[in-house]
């Protein structure tokens, strides 16, 4: 095949981000027009495609930061089909606390000890983390340091990234880090806005596979580190403290 001019890339892409109803990631794009024509220059692809909203508006848009939709398929972008499960592997919740707790003591190696609470077990109208952990000095560090508390707020429900996010950032009054734990099933729009706030409030961003036996978490966001309120750090403590003594003496004995 000849090296595309720019009207013929352009073209090219519309056609790929048409095949694709719940659109297409800019890099993907330009990978698969590159794949598609070896000729053309990455550069010239890039020059090409990179304002595709601008100069395509009745035909393309670009709901988030490098998503690029077809207008026609707007509506179908925004909402993506969850995995359907039979009653006997109903998704909860609850089945991915220790297999998270497991990845951010074992994988990320934020947390010395870990525990998972969940729901509404310390009965709060601000909520309770569903993972817990503590990060703090072991017997053989030399220079001893402050205790830290990460916080993860985990869904299974592709369509609440806004209540995780709520509920992960009132965390934030009393965890050092904060991170929310989401299935890679969240629409590209969605995850998209979800990993922009996450990036401007601090708060981590961790993806998963609704797969109980492997569910790959991957970061696409590492937790900042912040100082938090110490009046709700103790009102957490004291919480925690009175549901569950033995938990509290797990993670901060």
């Amino acid at each position: 095949m000849a090296k595309l001019s720019q009207k013929e890339i352009r073209d090219l892409a519309l056609k790929i981000i048409l095949e694709n109803p719940e659109g297409v990631r800019y890099s993907k794009l330009v990978e698969q027009i590159s794949a598609e024509s070896p000729e053309t220059p990455k550069n010239t692809i890039h020059g090409s495609v990179w304002d595709l909203e601008i100069r395509m508006p009745a035909d393309i848009i670009k709901p988030t930061r490098g998503l690029y939709v077809a207008s026609k398929h707007a509506d179908k972008a925004a909402q993506k089909t969850p995995p359907t499960t039979t009653a006997s592997e109903s998704i909860r919740e609850a089945d991915y606390y220790q297999p998270f707790a497991d990845y951010l003591k074992g994988e990320l190696n934020e947390v010395k000890v870990v525990a998972s609470l969940g729901g509404a077990g310390l009965k709060t109208k601000w909520g309770t983390p569903d993972v817990i952990g503590i990060y703090k000095a072991s017997a053989s560090d030399l220079v001893k340091f402050d205790q830290e508390i990460v916080s993860a707020e985990i869904k299974t429900d592709p369509f609440q990234p806004i209540v995780a996010f709520g509920q992960a950032a009132a965390y934030r009054l009393f965890s050092n880090r904060v991170y929310v734990v989401m299935p890679e099933t969240v629409t590209e729009e969605d995850l998209g806005r979800l990993e922009a706030l996450c990036m401007l409030y601090g708060i981590g961003l961790i993806l998963f596979r609704l797969d109980i036996a492997d569910p790959r978490f991957s970061i696409r966001v590492r937790a900042q580190r912040f100082q938090p309120d110490m009046f709700y750090v103790n009102e957490f403590a004291r919480g925690l403290h009175k549901h569950n003594p033995s938990k509290f003496e797990e993670l901060f004995g």
